[in-house]
C-alpha cells in the first residue's frame, strides 16, 4: 500500500516538473520573438551540413578555402544560430562547368550551386534537375527578394518559373576610350566629340607628334577585341532597328555596320591604327606602345588606363602623360550607345538532389543583410580594412584572411561587385584602387554607365549557336581583320562575300532561332 502510494506521488511530481517545465519554454519562446535563431542555437538535434560550391581559383598561398577567416565567421553567425555546419565543396576554376556536369549526374552536386552560364542552368532546368525556387523564396527569401529586386531576379527565370538566384551586379561599366589630354593641350585642340572631330584629332596626332616619339600611334588597337579593341565605335556607326531586330540579328547584318568597319579600314590605311594590330594577340605590344608614349587614344576595359601595370610604368616612361576617359562616338540619336553589364552576375540554383533546400534559401536570405556583406566583402575594420573619408579600403589580405577574388566573390554568391548599401559609395570604393587618380576613375565609371544598354537575356538555349557559335566567333574576328587590311578599293566586295559566308555558315540558323525564342518570350510575358 504504501509502495502504491509513492508510485502515485512520484507520477504526481512528475507531471507538476513537466508543466513547469513546459511553462518555462513558453516564456523563454515569448522572450524571444525578436531571436528566432535561439531555439536553432539550442536544438538538440544534430546539426544539419549545408554543402556550398566553391571555386578554387590556385591562388598561390590561398588558405584552406573550408576554414579561414571567411568560413569561420560564416558558420559562427549562421551555421551555429541554424544548428547547422557549412561546408564547402571547392571546384576547379578552370574547369566548373564539367566538374559541375559530373556531379549533377551523379546526384552529388552540392546545396547551393553557381554558374556563370546561363545555358548551363537552362539545360539542368530543361530536364528537371534543379528545384523551382518561387514559393521557397516567398516563404524563406523575403529580404532576399527585396535586395535583388524583379529585374534581378528576371534573369533567373526559365519558361516563366524561377530556377536560379543571380546575383546582383553592381558595377555596370564595361568598357571606354582614353585619350591623352596632354597630347591635345599642346596642340591647342578640345576633346573631340564626334567622329569626325576625333578624326581631325588623329590626323593631327599622326602629323605633329605631340610626344616627340620615334613610331606615334593616333589609336593603340590589338587583336583581343576587348582591350585596345574599338570601344563603342561600332554602336555610333548603327542605323535605326526594331527591338526584335535589335537583339536578334547579328553584327554582320545591323544598318551601319559595313559604313563602320570601312571607317577603320580608311584609318588603318591613313597609318592611324596600330600598323600590326592583328598580330598582337596578348596585348604585350600595345601595352608596350601605351607606357612607352607612343599611344594618343585607345578603348579598353572602363578602368584599364589607371590600372598599375599601365598607369606605373605610363608615369615612369613619361611623367607628364596623362590618359583621360572619353565619350565622342556619337550615333543617329545623339547618343553615346555603348554596352554594359547585364545587372546579374552569376547564377545560384539548388540540384534537384538537395534535401536542405529551405536551409539553403535561408543561408542565401541572412546573407543580404547589410552587415553580413559587408563583413565577408571587407572583413573587420583594423584588421582587414580602413576607413577613408568614409569609404574601406582593404589593408590585410594575407593568410586566412585572404580573399582569392575581389571582394571575396566566391563567398557572397547574392552579388558581384563592392556592395556599400549607396551606389555613389560603390563607386567612390571602385575609384579608391587607383591612389591619386580616384576622382578621374569616377568620371570615367560615370561615362561609361551613361548611354548604355545590355545583352538581351534569352531564356532557352540557342542550339544552333551552342553548334555554331565557336566557330562563327573564329570567323567574326579574321572578317573584321580582313576587312581593316584589304584595299579600300575591294572593300564593298570583300565585305559582302564574307558576311555571305558567315550566315551560310551557322549565322542564318542561328539568328531564325533567336527570333523564335525572342518571339516565344515576348508571347509569354502577355
Amino acid at each position: 500500500m504504501k509502495i502504491k502510494k509513492m508510485v502515485v506521488l512520484l507520477l504526481a511530481l512528475t507531471l507538476v516538473l513537466s508543466a513547469l517545465a513546459g511553462c518555462s519554454g513558453n516564456n523563454s519562446q515569448e522572450n524571444n520573438t525578436n531571436s528566432p535563431s535561439t531555439e536553432d542555437a539550442t536544438s538538440s538535434e544534430p546539426p544539419v551540413t549545408l554543402t556550398i560550391e566553391v571555386f578554387d581559383r590556385g591562388i598561390q598561398g590561398q588558405p584552406d578555402l573550408n576554414n579561414n577567416t571567411w568560413t569561420r565567421y560564416i558558420n559562427e553567425n549562421f551555421g551555429k544560430q541554424n544548428n547547422a555546419i557549412v561546408k564547402f565543396v571547392t571546384v576547379p576554376r578552370s574547369q566548373e562547368i564539367d566538374q559541375l556536369n559530373v556531379l549533377m549526374a551523379a546526384g552529388e552536386a552540392p546545396d547551393i550551386a553557381f554558374t556563370y552560364d546561363s545555358a548551363t542552368v537552362s539545360k539542368y532546368a530543361k530536364v528537371n534537375g534543379i528545384m523551382q525556387l518561387d514559393e521557397l523564396l516567398a516563404e524563406h527569401g523575403k529580404e532576399l527578394t527585396e535586395y535583388l529586386g524583379e529585374t534581378v531576379l528576371s534573369y533567373g527565370v526559365f519558361d516563366g518559373k524561377q530556377m536560379a538566384i543571380p546575383a546582383k551586379r553592381t558595377a555596370l561599366a564595361w568598357t571606354g576610350l582614353f585619350i591623352r589630354k596632354d597630347w591635345l593641350d599642346k596642340l591647342g585642340m578640345p576633346l573631340p566629340t564626334n567622329r569626325d572631330e576625333l578624326y581631325n584629332t588623329l590626323v593631327a596626332f599622326r602629323d605633329k607628334n605631340p610626344g616627340g616619339v620615334d613610331g606615334v600611334i593616333p589609336w593603340g588597337l590589338a587583336a583581343t577585341g576587348m582591350n585596345y579593341g574599338t570601344g563603342n565605335l561600332m554602336e555610333s556607326f548603327w542605323g535605326e532597328q526594331s527591338d526584335e531586330e535589335f537583339v536578334t540579328v547579328p553584327t554582320w547584318l545591323r544598318p551601319g555596320n559595313k559604313e563602320g568597319l570601312k571607317f577603320l579600314n580608311k584609318l588603318y590605311h591613313e597609318k592611324l591604327l596600330s600598323p600590326d594590330f592583328a598580330l598582337d594577340k596578348t596585348m604585350q605590344q600595345a601595352d608596350a606602345d601605351v607606357t612607352n608614349g607612343k599611344v594618343g587614344f585607345f578603348g579598353a576595359n572602363w578602368d584599364y588606363a589607371f590600372r598599375q601595370n599601365i598607369s606605373d610604368p605610363l608615369k615612369a616612361n613619361v611623367p607628364e602623360a596623362n590618359f583621360i576617359p572619353i565619350d565622342t562616338f556619337l550615333n543617329y540619336e545623339g547618343k553615346y550607345k555603348k554596352i554594359a553589364y547585364n545587372e546579374n552576375g552569376i547564377f545560384v540554383f539548388i540540384p534537384k538532389s538537395s534535401k536542405n533546400a529551405e536551409l539553403a534559401i535561408k543561408y542565401l536570405n541572412w546573407m543580404s543583410s547589410p552587415e553580413v556583406l559587408f563583413f565577408l566583402q571587407y572583413g573587420e575594420e583594423g584588421v582587414n580594412h580602413k576607413m577613408v573619408n568614409g569609404i574601406p579600403q582593404v589593408i590585410n589580405q594575407t593568410g586566412d584572411n585572404m580573399q582569392t577574388a575581389y571582394l571575396n566573390l566566391d563567398y557572397t554568391l547574392i552579388v558581384n561587385g563592392v556592395e556599400l548599401g549607396d551606389p555613389e559609395k560603390n563607386i567612390k570604393a571602385l575609384s579608391s584602387v587607383f591612389p591619386g587618380m580616384e576622382e578621374v576613375a569616377e568620371e570615367a565609371y560615370k561615362i561609361n554607365t551613361t548611354d548604355t544598354y545590355t545583352q538581351y537575356f534569352f531564356d532557352t538555349p540557342n542550339e544552333s549557336n551552342i553548334k555554331f557559335g565557336k566557330t562563327l566567333g573564329d570567323m567574326s574576328k579574321q572578317m573584321t581583320d580582313k576587312l581593316i587590311y584589304v584595299n579600300p578599293s575591294e572593300f564593298d566586295s570583300l565585305y559582302d562575300k564574307l558576311v555571305a559566308e558567315y550566315m551560310a555558315a551557322g549565322g542564318q540558323a542561328v539568328m531564325e532561332e533567336n527570333v523564335k525564342i525572342y518571339r516565344t518570350m515576348q508571347s509569354n510575358k502577355k
